[in-house]
């Protein structure tokens, strides 16, 4: 008995199948009669059944693979065009439908397209060609689908033949939207312009820059590879490899391109995020292998098959990691769910895919849910021809939540916001007409009102753009086992215009975090502080990670570039994730050579003083006064403590008034200091002169008070000059890396060495008078002390050139300080320490008898040695005159040379002193 019930099961399975179409009323699936007919084109069957590679006799092949999704998608229409019949939208107007099944073919799409475009209430179903369409009246008003771009494209492009409206519930190719090449296509669906951006933002949101794509070799699968892949490289995605399956399932290398698309999958270990732009077949063969093969990823599914019910109820899919979907935005569909609690109440003589279902279901009714569907695609594949069992009554209508369990939300309300915009678009057309004759009005006309209006459902209201496509969105869904059933969850919803994900709760935030967590990257990622270098020319995301060089920055994770940092104001170690403001650096009072350097001008300010008093005490000697006096003393020694004081303003923070008070005090106090040297050399040189020609010359020359004034005033002269029109300012070096240096700007390096120029002249000529006076009376005689004063200075300051060209930073000014006190202490110390050496150390020769008697052996030894000089010239002179006596030209020289010669030493030595008296002022001296 058991088996004699299996057996009719399976005989009334074979008979409900369907066959080769005989008539062409045989290939029509649903119909009902209407004033306006509206054609519907859906893939109820997954394929053509053929026993040869390719066909040899141009007939339609029956279809088998019964597909519940698709078989749900046409009496979503169905429903639609109910509800509008039983409205007061078009108040007596009734719309009928022609739906024809594709069998997901392009052949079987054409053969009820042409039907489609036979003439109206001809019985010959023919098809006329005429040179305008205008007039003609074909048998439908407008087509509802097809599903699939590819097979929505061959139509379109016979619709446009006609203009006939075609509205497509779910094609997505971006080349739909050229209404150059598809004038009378609309859809209510957006492009996959905005699915394909909206996939990469994903991604790139993700942290995930290394996947796979798998696609079909069809015009939707070549548009939408090359679609994501601009999408993604603008999103800074690679894309590790792209696998090309067949577009049919009759395609007899299927398997094998399969079997080897997953071998790549499993090759490239660092994917593990792929995209898949593939029908429901596809994805569902595709996956049943890659659980055998325990491949566990990330898998983003286009809108083809992301709420594909066939699919979630695989066995073990949770096994094949997590897939995030993008399906069309959800709207109000619960009045299909009472069309379908209410499905057994509709006859099923004109719905061939209802009774076949009917047939299906019965057949499979001991099946549990969860098979249910494997359960009526396998009985589906039957070889024998289709006919109605009457037999039939089995109730199958008592599981009907398992159709609704089977809907695609997306889709349904895609295809009723379809059949919404035709009835609309009719009910404005039809307002000034009788449309209840069917030659009320021709298709071209319906498409003109169908671009242009706005229609509601839901209280919301949607309209077609200039493209003809209807941007509603999407909604991003995850698969997640719940109680250990795999459902789909929403988690966000895409902004098409904002390019935005609007995420409304927290747990949706957690799902995002936890999608985060899967790496799928060709590199590892740069820290902050590094760098990428790409190491592969053909993928910007494979690369090195390399440390920022000093002042550059990176503050994210795979930067393309360091960043460099200010150099005016911000410095940056390598590997920094960060710029860090420069120091402000400058000789510091608190710094150790600046305290060195404060001790020396302290010191040197202490010896000033020192001398000043042992001076002070000591007015009325020899030494003393042999040294120019109090009043000239007293001036030198202030120039020296200015001098030591004005190191000073080089110490500290820099001001504009310390930058132009140092090298002004400095420059002019040394004039004045080198000046009345000067003036002490050329009055050692006239007072122990005996060359009457130079004595006379220095006579002229010695004005101390005018001449110390005027080589001052010079002086003053260049350093106001250089205030006026450069003066020294401050100013911020931020030539060195890490620090700024707040250093005085000598405004003018002309005139900063003009005024240096200017005191080493002065040194110079006080340099050659010192040379000259060098070997006067040991103890009174500064002249060859002030030649080593001289040597000093001249040796700081050429060191000092080179020195501060070449010297950068914070210690630029300790070099000019240093030089400073080099050439003021040289100056000091060879100018006084000495004399202070005889008087506190030798006072037996500071006296007035001591200096006399020195004086007196120094002309001696002068005079004698001129004596010496004369007799040895009048022997000379004598044996010229007796060889040449003396012309009468010469007469008067001769003789005078020959007085010298009588002169006694005594008198010479008594002149010398007398000369000595007359040069020192107040020091005169009345004999020997």
């Amino acid at each position: 008995m058991a088996l004699l019930i299996i057996l009719i099961t399976c005989l009334m399975v074979i008979l409900a199948t369907s066959q080769p179409c005989q008539t062409p009323d045989d290939f029509v699936a649903v119909t009902s009669p209407g004033h306006i007919m509206i054609g519907g084109l859906f893939a109820i069957h997954e394929k053509m059944l053929s026993s040869e590679d390719h066909p040899k006799r141009p007939q339609i092949q029956k279809c088998v693979g019964f597909e519940v999704s698709a078989f749900l998608q046409t009496l979503a229409m169905i429903h639609s065009i109910e509800m509008i019949n039983n409205s007061t939208l078009l108040s007596g107007v009734k719309l009928g439908y022609e739906i024809y099944d594709t069998c997901t073919e392009v052949t079987a799409a054409m053969a009820a397209t042409l039907r489609f475009l036979s003439k109206f209430n001809c019985s010959r179903e023919t098809v006329e060609f005429q040179c305008d369409y205008s007039s003609y009246m074909p048998r439908v008003k407008a087509v509802i689908g097809a599903g699939y771009s590819e097979i929505t494209m061959a139509v379109s492009r016979m619709l446009n033949l006609q203009l006939i409206p075609q509205v497509s519930y779910e094609s997505t190719a971006e080349i739909l939207s050229d209404k150059i090449r598809f004038p009378s296509f609309l859809r209510t669906v957006p492009s996959d312009f905005y699915q394909t951006k909206a996939m990469a933002h994903l991604i790139q949101k993700s942290g995930w820059n290394w996947i796979g794509i798998i696609t079909t070799d069809d015009d939707y699968g070549r548009l939408a590879l090359n679609t994501f892949a601009i999408q993604a490289a603008a999103n800074n995605v690679c894309i590790a490899f792209k696998e090309v399956l067949p577009a049919f399932l009759s395609d007899n290398t299927i398997e094998v391109r399969i079997n080897q698309t997953l071998e790549k999958i499993i090759a490239e270990a660092q994917v593990n995020v792929i995209v898949v732009f593939l029908r429901r077949f596809h994805v569902f063969n595709l996956f049943n292998k890659a659980i055998e093969r325990n491949i566990n990823k990330i898998w983003i599914a286009s809108d083809n098959w992301s709420t594909a019910t066939k699919i979630i109820t695989i066995p073990n899919v949770k096994k094949l990691g997590k897939v995030v979907g993008f399906t069309f935005r959800r709207g109000n569909i619960s009045s299909f769910h009472a069309f379908l609690q209410t499905l057994h109440t509709h006859p099923n003589d004109n719905n061939k895919p209802l009774h076949e279902y009917a047939v299906l279901f019965s057949a499979c009714e001991h099946v549990k849910d969860s098979d249910l569907s494997r359960c009526i695609y396998n009985y589906s594949q039957g070889t024998l021809t289709y006919r109605v069992n009457k037999a039939v009554k089995r109730n199958f209508f008592m599981r009907n939540d398992f159709l609704w369990h089977y809907t695609e939300p997306g889709l349904i309300h895609s295809i009723q916001l379809a059949v919404f915009a035709l009835g609309y678009a009719i009910r404005d057309l039809c307002q000034a007409r009788d449309c209840q004759n069917p030659n009320a009005f021709q298709p071209w006309e319906l498409l003109d009102v169908l671009k242009n209006i706005t229609f509601t459902d839901g209280g919301t209201s949607f309209h077609f753009d200039a493209h003809g496509d209807l941007n509603i969105g999407y909604d991003v869904v995850l698969w997640k086992e719940i109680n250990g059933h795999m459902t789909i969850t929403k988690m966000a919803e895409y902004d098409l215009q904002n390019d935005v994900f609007i995420i409304t709760n927290q747990e949706t935030k957690n799902e995002f975090r936890t999608l985060k967590q899967t790496l799928s990257k060709c590199s590892k990622e740069c820290s902050p502080g590094e760098m990428k270098k790409t190491t592969r020319s053909q993928h910007i995301c494979c690369y090195e990670c390399v440390s920022c060089p000093e002042n550059h920055y990176s503050n994210q994770t795979d930067m393309d570039h360091c960043i460099l940092c200010n150099n005016e104001t911000h410095w940056a170690p390598v590997r920094s994730a960060t710029c860090l403001e420069k120091e402000v650096e400058y000789l510091n009072w608190n710094d150790s050579l600046a305290l060195l350097l404060v001790a020396l001008s302290l010191l040197g300010i202490i010896f000033v003083l020192a001398i000043g008093i042992i001076f002070t005490r000591n007015l009325n000697t020899p030494v003393v006064k042999s040294s120019g006096g109090l009043l000239v003393c007293y001036v030198i020694l202030l120039c020296h403590f200015l001098n030591f004081a004005s190191t000073g303003f080089f110490i500290g923070e820099p001001q504009d008034f310390t930058c132009k008070t140092r090298q002004m005090l400095f420059g002019v106090t040394f004039t004045l200091c080198v000046s009345c040297i000067l003036m002490k050399s050329l009055k050692i040189l006239l007072a122990f002169s005996f060359d009457p020609n130079l004595q006379n010359f220095l006579k002229c020359l010695y004005k101390p008070i005018p001449i110390i004034f005027t080589c001052t005033g010079i002086q003053v002269v260049i350093c106001t000059l250089w205030l006026i029109f450069a003066a020294p300012t401050v100013e911020e070096n931020v030539s060195l890396p890490r620090v700024i240096i707040l250093e005085c700007e000598e405004g003018s390096i002309l005139a900063f060495g003009t005024m240096l120029g200017y005191i080493a002249i002065l040194a110079f000529i006080c340099f050659i008078f010192a040379f000259k006076g060098r070997k006067l009376p040991e103890n009174y005689n500064e002249a060859k002390f002030i030649t080593f004063g001289m040597l000093i200075y001249f040796i700081a300051w050429i060191t000092f050139i080179p020195v501060y060209a070449t010297t950068f930073g914070k210690y630029l000014p300790a070099v000019e300080i240093i030089v400073i006190l080099i050439s003021n202490y040289g100056i000091l110390c060879c100018t006084f320490f000495p004399k202070c050496y005889v008087i506190l150390c030798k006072q037996e020769t500071n006296t007035k008898s001591a200096f006399l008697e020195l004086i007196y052996s120094y002309s001696s030894h002068s005079a004698g040695n001129l004596a010496m000089s004369h007799t040895s010239l009048d022997s000379t002179n004598s044996n010229i005159t007796m060889t040449h006596p003396s012309p009468s030209g010469n007469t008067a020289a001769w003789q005078k040379s020959k007085d010298l010669q009588a002169q006694p030493v005594a008198q010479i030595c008594r002149e010398n002193v007398t000369k000595i008296s007359k040069t020192f002022p107040r020091k005169r001296i009345s004999s020997i």
